[in-house]
């Protein structure tokens, strides 16, 4: 059980850190937010779900964009997280965080900066598929060739 809390832990506390040192690039309706290539982390660890939960919670509470991406952005990552972890072994796993910002983070985006809901989705899908098939695909490659590594070490 500590091991579980740890893990979350360190996943949201991972989030929050690569978040902030690429603040510049990591709000508003143009954004490349690479933190969320963990956001695909509960294809391997159930855990990853309230850790990214959290992440995302407190990332947006010091965003800046107020209590609509605190509340909305923080439930929006929940959800993404747990179809995650149901289509863990499919390929729509790495979709749902891409689909579910794209069009729902987008929704109050465009509302808040006032631009068209279209554009804003589009650039939101974008951005969510470049890092979530460009870092979050080759993490979950990896970290699932160093476990067998280390479980056929066991």
């Amino acid at each position: 059980m500590t091991r579980v809390l740890a893990r979350a832990g360190i996943i949201a506390a991972l989030y929050i850190v690569v978040t902030f040192l690429l603040q510049a690039i990591s709000f508003g309706p143009v954004q490349l937010r690479v933190a969320e290539a963990l956001t695909v982390l509960p294809i391997l660890y159930l855990e990853a779900v309230p850790g990214i939960f959290a992440g995302v919670l407190i990332a947006n509470i010091f965003g800046g964009l107020g209590l609509v991406d605190i509340a909305l952005g923080s439930l929006v990552s929940l959800l993404a997280a747990f179809l995650t972890y149901l289509f863990r072994n499919s390929f729509l796993a790495y979709l749902s965080p891409i689909l579910l910002n794209g069009f729902l983070v987008s929704a109050y985006l465009h509302l808040l900066f006032d631009l068209p809901y279209w554009e804003v989705a589009l650039s939101i899908t974008i951005s969510q598929a470049i890092v979530i098939l460009g870092l979050g695909y080759p993490l979950i490659r990896y970290l699932k060739k160093v476990k067998n590594e280390i479980d056929f070490l066991r």
